[in-house]
């Protein structure tokens, strides 16, 4: 993310949009504010006003409009904006209370609802339906839907509305794209090299590595305080589900796998899940797992992984971590007991749906969507997405090429890239697909990296041909999901928990799979395939 400083040097194709933006918004204006947070009259030069509630990273200035993006969209669109901003920790408890008191901003940026307060929001008359504003208003995001017709049926709701502006990310498609793979295992190759290991390509060897890095101390201190295995226990790319598809159909963050006639599968309550869950026992038992996994948060785990102490570990990208540095390699899916390899292929897709939406408070509409479609020009929206040029206080994600009116990516010099993003842009809505690529920026090193990993060691391995696409369920759908998630995916944790530490899984197997029935599984995947199949039209 990126920002502060002004510097307006921009391409000609951008002048002449910042140019029709001074007039698109100053013909628009508008009078007058309501409600206690909404925006407030425009001022005698003509700048309207607009207050909007976000979140941002600790790392970033507490004003957004500190952030270099911000200063320059300000000068672009005429439009002042009044952040509150709060920081991702407490933005949610922040956000609902507003929503609650009935003191509401105009809009909420980086909004992140779910789709079930989406609608919930909607019924209320919380937020409005967009779908006129977007017609009228907003030339730059119908030109994305125009290319990418399928975000259209995404955003749009049964009830055939659009509540939310989305942020969308393409890099890559099909088995290739980029979050095709969320968990990748992360290895310590100079340890390898110190003990003279070969890389592991079984479950086994890996076992008998891990083993050795605990024993013999691969970091030649004298002291065994080598991890040799670590992770955070919890859904996400810190979580060790990546080795659960060497048994069979592996895990993903929402327990849903798709298979190759169109079913879908509750991945939680399959055999080799329960193969899985042993083999991590059988870690356990060794002494090869960290201490601390089970309830580590992220910046103890950062602190350990970036002095090195681990022997595998699990990220989306190791420049987060341990650096990027050619300490950890990538390793290539295991073979599991009875041979077979197998990548699971995540359910996750560059969509954010419910990213910013705007409220009933708010009395200028349509300068609000002009301002948001100038987000989705796509100069600006690589920007937001990834930070800015030009900033001389501090380091830059990338540099300007006037006469190709492009963004080109700088190197990252060691800092780890979601670090110098989180402090320079200013995510929200926004669209980047991959036709952008070598047109308006070039693509991040760390994303080319990880989709060179992807096609070359990950995707051979996907045995899956399908994945859970991205439906948005009725209301009352998504109200039994909710209700019926809630319980039981802290039931599959927490037993998922106990029994890497037991290993009572055995014994213990028949009675999690009544009780997962019990907290609504069987109508949980009657909703899922309903859902899958009508958004594949089966």
């Amino acid at each position: 993310m990126k920002r502060s400083k002004r510097s307006k040097v921009l391409s000609k194709a951008a002048s002449a949009s910042v140019l029709a933006s001074f007039m698109f918004l100053a013909a628009c204006g508008g009078g007058g504010g309501g409600g206690n947070a909404a925006s407030e009259k425009q001022d005698p030069n003509g700048k309207v006003t607009l207050n909007f509630i976000t979140q941002s990273s600790p790392l970033a200035p507490s004003d957004p409009n500190d952030k270099l993006i911000n200063k320059r969209l300000e000068e672009k669109t005429n439009v002042h904006i009044n952040w509150k901003n709060f920081t991702r920790d407490v933005f949610v408890e922040k956000r609902n209370l507003a929503v609650a008191s009935g003191d509401l901003p105009d809009a909420i940026f980086n909004a992140d609802y779910s789709d079930y307060e989406l609608l919930k929001l909607a019924k209320d008359g919380t937020i409005i339906p967009l779908n006129d504003l977007i017609e009228k208003n907003m030339p730059n995001f119908k030109k994305v839907l125009e290319e990418a017709p399928e975000y259209k049926s995404m955003i749009t709701a049964p009830d055939g509305n659009i509540y939310a502006f989305p942020w969308i990310e393409e890099l890559g498609n099909g088995k290739e794209r980029i979050q095709a793979v969320d968990s990748m295992p992360w290895i310590n190759v100079e340890w390898l090299k110190k003990l003279g290991l070969k890389m592991p390509t079984t479950t086994e060897e890996l076992k008998q590595v891990l083993i050795a890095f605990k024993t013999k101390d691969p970091n030649g201190n004298g002291q065994a305080d080598e991890i040799p295995l670590s992770f955070i226990n919890k859904p996400g790319a810190e979580d060790l589900a990546f080795l659960f598809g060497s048994f069979g159909l592996g895990e993903n963050p929402d327990h849903a796998v798709v298979s190759n006639d169109g079913k879908v599968i509750f991945t939680a309550a399959q055999e080799d899940y329960k193969n899985a869950v042993s083999y991590i026992h059988e870690l356990y038992t060794e002494g090869l797992i960290d201490i601390e996994a089970y309830t580590q948060d992220w910046s103890t785990y950062l602190a350990k992984g970036k002095d090195q102490k681990y022997g595998l570990y699990f990220s989306w990208d190791k420049a987060n971590i341990s650096g990027a540095n050619d300490a950890y390699e990538v390793m290539p899916p295991l073979a599991g007991p009875d041979g077979e390899i197998n990548v699971t292929r995540t359910n996750g897709l560059g969509l954010g749906r419910g990213k910013m939406v705007v409220t009933s408070a708010n009395k200028n509409l349509e300068t609000t969507a002009k301002w948001v479609d100038q987000l989705y020009d796509p100069i600006q929206s690589v920007q937001n997405n990834w930070g800015t040029y030009g900033d001389d206080t501090q380091q830059n994600i990338f540099e300007f090429d006037e006469a190709k009116g492009m963004l080109k990516h700088l190197p990252l010099d060691g800092t780890a890239p979601v670090e110098l993003r989180e402090k320079t842009s200013i995510g929200g809505p926004l669209a980047i697909l991959d036709s952008y690529y070598n047109k308006y920026t070039t693509m991040p090193d760390d994303a080319k990296g990880r989709m060179d990993i992807i096609k070359n060691i990950m995707a051979p391995k996907m045995k899956a041909e399908n994945v859970m696409p991205s439906v948005f369920h009725s209301i009352d759908e998504l109200d039994r999901l909710t209700t019926i998630e809630t319980d039981l995916f802290a039931y599959v944790l927490r037993m998922r928990t106990e029994w890497y530490q037991n290993g009572k899984i055995d014994a213990e197997w028949n009675d999690y799979l009544k009780e997962l029935d019990r907290l609504g599984l069987q109508e949980w995947l009657k909703i899922k395939q309903g859902g899958y199949d009508r958004a594949t039209q089966k």
